[in-house]
């Protein structure tokens, strides 16, 4: 290991070895000046060195096997990626024309609010802590507790949602959209086929294939494609660090996780939970406590942590899922090594003309108005 060869490579002179000054002297050299002994020089300790390259070959197949998603995903036009954009900026998908999408999963924070629990209609609080949009779509399944299969379900969801959105039905939103001739239009455009073009589910198909496009390539990515040197010696180390301590188990695939439910508190039981995890979706009594792995892309930026948003330092998340999910108490140095590894996973932002605002048609007559009740 890294850092037992770290014990090998100190010198004598590192460890102070020099002539005996402190020895006795004869009575033959008394009234004579000792000679001052050399002072032993204190250099740092060397630091443990970056795995080799065929180590880190092996290390980086943990991230490249495909999310094990049932349904293929679907070809996306440049028209649905489009209206998709308008959608996710559009506050008048919610009943008081006041939350959008991008209200909780802000496209230039890296899909957050960095927020414990995001605020909805009224100001309302959610229960859960808002997941970033970015890289979704190499998700088993959308929300903590994987209740929607597909982008396209999820999509739907926050709009109903009575503390979110709170669109009263799937009527008000078709209602709305309609009203707008430019939407009428862009729906035609995007959904050519079939009757009604203007439809809930139809939205809900514009907005997934827009997240898709959400991707945030980092220098990990590059590392992965064989770059070696896009990794520092320390984030290298972190790298091996989070294989041979087994985060890996949890928080592989391209996502570098979301492609599994796992148990918070999997060796021991973790703190005051009292969120039932997946079991509110399936009713199933083993899967209390479960939840959708996170994806760890970004995670620097995406704080605070876990579904209910209750640690907001990511060095101390590090520590409770080292204790929590696999029994270990982990060194301030792998902490530190470790830390440095997730930080590379931090990515690029898609650009501006992709994720800002765009220009939102202007409501009309027709147009609901605005409902704080």
């Amino acid at each position: 290991m890294p850092r037992n060869r770290l014990l090998l490579g100190l010198t004598l002179s590192a460890l102070g070895v020099g002539p005996l000054a402190g020895c006795e002297r004869s009575s033959s050299t008394a009234g004579t000046q000792p000679t001052p002994a050399p002072v032993a020089e204190h250099l740092p300790a060397p630091k443990p060195a970056a795995p080799d390259a065929a180590a880190v070959a092996k290390l980086a197949t943990h991230f490249f096997q495909a999310p094990r998603n049932p349904a293929p995903l679907p070809t996306d036009t440049e028209a649905q990626v489009a209206l998709g954009r308008m959608l996710f900026h559009e506050p008048r998908l919610s009943k008081n024309h006041d939350v959008s999408c991008n209200s909780c999963h802000g496209l230039d924070t890296f899909g957050v609010d960095n927020k414990a629990l995001s605020d909805g209609h009224k100001g309302q609080k959610g229960s859960r802590n808002s997941p970033t949009v970015y890289n979704a779509a190499h998700h088993i399944a959308q929300f903590w507790d994987g209740r929607a299969a597909t982008l396209e379900a999820q999509a739907e969801g926050p709009m109903m949602n009575p503390v979110e959105m709170a669109m009263p039905d799937a009527k008000r939103v078709e209602a709305t959209l309609s009203s707008m001739p430019e939407y009428a239009t862009r729906f035609r455009a995007a959904f050519p086929k079939g009757g009604k073009p203007v439809t809930l589910a139809n939205a809900a198909r514009a907005l997934a294939a827009f997240e898709r496009t959400l991707t945030t390539p980092s220098r990990f990515d590059r590392f992965l494609a064989g770059e070696h040197a896009a990794l520092s010696a320390q984030e290298q180390r972190g790298l091996e660090a989070f294989v041979t301590t087994g985060c890996t188990t949890c928080h592989n695939g391209p996502a570098v996780g979301g492609a599994s439910f796992q148990k918070l508190g999997l060796v021991e039981a973790y703190p005051a939970l009292t969120d039932a995890g997946r079991f509110d979706a399936t009713k199933n009594e083993d899967d209390r406590g479960y939840f959708r792995v996170p994806t760890l892309r970004n995670v620097e930026k995406t704080g605070p942590y876990l579904h209910d948003g209750s640690v907001k330092d990511l060095p101390a998340m590090v520590r409770l899922m080292g204790r929590y999910q696999l029994g270990r108490t982990l060194k301030d140095g792998e902490v530190d090594d470790l830390v440095a590894f997730l930080k590379s996973l931090t990515g690029e932002l898609p650009p501006a003309e992709r994720i800002s605002a765009p220009p939102l048609p202007p409501s009309t007559k027709r147009t609901p108005k605005p409902d704080p009740s």
